[in-house]
């Protein structure tokens, strides 16, 4: 066999008088094995995984990119072997070319085969750990057993768990770190060396708004009308123009137009970000006409509106404050013949206010406004430095299924909606069924037809929701008028299919306080204290544990951290686990922080924390397993994937039918004063002492208090929570200007509900020494009967000021041996 037979088909693809690809050589073994991942913008943006063996780079095609969630398992689509020389490649492939598109190196270093990776690679399983820039651990490439009729053979690309694997729920490193390798760093391999030495990046992530409630109060801001159409980065190279979606997808093939114009702006080289649109007959922007203008490849009356200048003619601009680039950027489009970019347009701030510019967008039909700090540099991904306010609550949403049409609809009657929950799961967001034109009607029903799968993909779905089923692929932007308290759409409209987001990134979107705000403020200040005073704290071990983003505020109204959180964890360990321990633990997670959406989890799901341990699936039948918490591990492991709040069982595992414990959650009402908590809960504690049974006190964390009855467990959990009825009922009859037995704000205005609800099976309540997503975060402190007077609230002690009761005695040092019965006082009240 000719030395070069490994690299035929890799050659006989290309033309290397017009490529800039090297041609390379099969190369011999070295003291150390290389892998390089390129990033590449192809006709489909893809990754290209390849891996040195043998003298050339074994090499698959991964369209999604790698990802270090063990649970996500990544296509992998093996190609043909590629020269070493490869491994340092980057530009891009020409027009014509095999692979046409743009190139980078987005991750490199050595890989170590665990094993004989020959072998491996021949029996199609290879075990590896890899040692790049942004990928570690160990990881494993293993072969599908395909039909026997694939050009191309299919593996699959697997994180293993291990230190360096994190949840695609919490961090996505394609999304995350999406620029190349070999501009941050020297090449990890002589061999191996880059051809493009330009300063200006080949690819450039967009910077990204954030959804916000109010107008800011302070700083110098500008403001755009929000576009309804699709990002578009804009790169020109010696004359050459390339167009990217937000994604990375390179769309120049289908805007030949657009192109050919920006090329007549006089730029040799550069970067501009803007957005594509089709202005509609109201004189707004319309979403369903631009999605429309691509599927029936009538891309005339596409415009790119252009708003900000990163790269110009070799001199980098992103540092600069927003305000010298639109100058920048004005001139330059100015500068050009008007005739010559028709569709190319400057996209103007208005100097007005920003209520009335808002007010305005919206009577004209438009989605919103977009805020920018002028004094702000350019920074890709999501930043408080830009900002949106919609005209109405908007967002995109994964299609998970459709029924059937109507009366005289052609088509489909209304699309099933879905988000993406903190573990990556597709929860039902309810469905849409207006806004649709006949032409949107059969295409959608179309390319549904073809995504057809036997089974929702939806977790948790309503019995009552039927429908034809699909893979989860397709994307809908759909506006509405609110969401209900069960989580579905009011007066939903659809706008249009979405091609430049990717489903699995979909998630419900949640306004938040703008820059400056007063609850926003306090949180800025105490970055400023984290990054000043902590050096580093950006990621740092807790008890053994690695806590990411450590210093990411979840508290804006104190600045409290992830780290915060976690350090107060492994503290308080010792007296958590007194009352967490032999218990079923359900989770309060909030990923964005106490004023975003926080998600209750009782199951394990596809939850990976470490030390938290995965109970008996007989426990609850039909579920997936309850969890526990057994260890300070877990309980930090927790913290890190974002648990604030803790709750436990009435009982214990090994007696999951027998409670243990009674609790009473005094909630005051609209109106009660402090003075009036405290007398209720010695008033039930007097009832319960009427009835010879013992009681303990706990503060809520938040604004009431927690009255606890513990006793052997004898009785089921209907006998139990009968008789906490029961005892409510007679206290709500006894006094009824303080309590009320009927839970709901209307019920308790002025009242106190005495909560017995959490007696029933399944329920919980927060347990001791638990934090609590509120802003302040008080915990919930276990204190003795002659301390009530002294409280000043549910949340007298807080994750800043608790740590004087973690040293002193256990007001409940009695609580377990505690052996009463409830028999006798299920015979007082009948």
């Amino acid at each position: 066999m000719a030395k070069d037979d490994k690299l035929h088909h890799y050659r006989s693809k290309r033309d290397f008088s017009i490529t800039s690809e090297p041609e390379g050589q099969v190369g011999k073994p070295g003291q150390a094995l290389g892998f390089v991942i390129q990033k590449h913008a192809a006709r489909r943006l893809h990754y290209d995984f390849r891996l040195e063996l043998d003298g050339t780079l074994k090499s698959w095609a991964v369209p999604k990119g790698p990802s270090l969630d063990p649970a996500d398992k990544r296509m992998a689509v093996h190609v043909e072997d590629h020269p070493l020389a490869y491994g340092g490649f980057e530009g891009v492939i020409p027009a014509g070319q095999y692979g046409a598109g743009t190139v980078i190196v987005w991750d490199r270093g050595e890989w170590v085969p665990l094993g004989d990776p020959a072998k491996g690679y021949k029996d199609g399983k290879l075990k590896f750990e890899l040692r790049g820039h942004k990928l570690q651990g160990h990881w494993t490439l293993v072969r599908m057993r395909g039909r026997g009729q694939e050009r191309q053979e299919p593996w699959l690309l697997i994180k293993e768990r291990d230190e360096a694997a994190r949840p695609a729920s919490e961090y996505d490193v394609v999304e995350a770190l999406p620029d190349s390798v070999l501009k941050a760093s020297q090449p990890t391999r002589k061999k191996a060396k880059a051809v493009h030495s330009e300063s200006m990046p080949l690819t450039q992530a967009p910077q990204l708004a954030t959804l916000v409630n109010s107008v800011p109060s302070e700083g110098d801001w500008l403001y755009e009308i929000k576009f309804d159409g699709y990002r578009l980065m804009a790169r020109v190279d010696q004359g050459t123009v390339r167009l990217f979606t937000r994604n990375g997808h390179d769309w120049t093939s289908r805007l030949k137009r657009l192109a050919a114009e920006l090329g007549q702006l006089g730029l040799k080289s550069g970067w501009l970000d803007g957005e594509i649109v089709v202005i509609g007959s109201h004189g707004g922007t319309d979403f369903q006409a631009l999605q429309n203008a691509f599927d029936l490849v009538r891309t005339e009356p596409i415009q790119y509106f252009v708003f900000d200048l990163l790269h110009v003619d070799g001199e980098d601009l992103r540092d600069q404050p927003l305000k010298a680039r639109r100058e920048r950027l004005r001139a330059l489009i100015d500068g050009a013949a008007a005739d010559a970019h028709p569709h190319v347009r400057y996209s103007e701030d208005f100097q007005v206010e920003p209520a009335h510019l808002l007010h305005t967008a919206c009577a004209m039909r438009m989605e919103g406004v977009i805020g920018k700090r002028l004094d702000a540099p350019y920074r890709a991904g999501r930043s408080d430095a830009w900002i949106k306010l919609k005209c109405t609550q908007r967002q995109e949403f994964v299609i998970g299924g459709y029924t059937d049409p109507k009366g005289s609809r052609q088509g489909l009657g209304a699309l099933l909606l879905g988000t993406h929950d903190e573990q990556g799961q597709l929860r039902y967001a309810g469905n849409v069924g207006s806004g649709f034109d006949a032409h949107a009607l059969r295409d959608v029903h179309k390319r549904l037809q073809a995504l057809a799968t036997g089974k929702p993909a939806f977790v948790g779905l309503p019995g009552d929701v039927k429908g034809h089923w699909v893979k989860p692929t397709l994307v809908a932007e759909v506006s509405f008028a609110e969401w209900t308290k069960e989580g579905r759409l009011r007066q939903a409209v659809f706008h249009g299919l979405r091609a430049d987001k990717p489903a699995r990134a979909i998630t419900r979107e949640t306004a938040k306080p703008p820059p400056g705000d007063a609850a926003a403020l306090p949180a800025r200040k105490a970055t400023k204290r984290a990054s000043t005073a902590k050096p580093g704290a950006q990621h740092h071990s807790v008890a053994g544990v690695r806590i990411s983003h450590a210093d990411r505020i979840i508290d804006p109204s104190t600045g409290i951290t992830k780290g915060e959180l976690a350090d107060y964890h492994a503290r308080a360990a010792r007296r958590m686990l007194l009352h967490l321990a032999g218990r079923p633990v359900s989770l309060v997670r909030a990923p964005e922080g106490i004023q975003g959406e926080l998600f209750f989890q009782k199951h394990a799901d596809r939850m990976s924390i470490p030390g938290i341990e995965r109970l008996d699936p007989a426990l609850d039948p039909g579920h997936a397993p309850l969890l526990a918490v057994p260890s300070r591990e877990a309980l930090v492991g927790a913290a890190q994937m974002n648990v604030i709040e803790l709750h436990t069982w009435n009982a214990l595992i090994d007696h999951i039918e027998q409670p243990d414990r009674m609790t009473f959650d005094l909630d005051p009402g609209e109106g009660v004063a402090w003075a009036h908590v405290q007398e209720g809960a010695e008033l039930v504690r007097v009832m319960l002492e009427e009835l010879s049974l013992r009681s303990f006190l706990k503060t809520s964390g938040g604004k009431g208090l927690h009255v606890v009855v513990p006793f052997k467990p004898s009785l089921g959990w209907d006998q139990v929570k009968g008789l906490s009825k029961a005892l409510v009922e007679h206290l709500a009859s006894a006094i009824p200007d303080r309590f009320v037995s009927k839970s709901g704000p209307r019920n308790r205005v002025g009242k106190i509900f005495v909560d017995y609800l959490r007696n029933g099976r399944g329920a919980t309540t927060a347990s001791a020494w638990t934090a609590r997503a509120r802003p302040g975060m008080g915990v919930s402190v276990p204190v003795d009967w002659s301390e009530l007077p002294e409280l000043s609230s549910g949340a007298h002690w807080t994750l800043r000021t608790v740590d004087e009761r973690l040293t002193g005695d256990d007001p409940w040092a009695g609580y377990k041996r505690v052996k009463q019965s409830l028999r006798e006082a299920l015979k007082a009240m009948g």
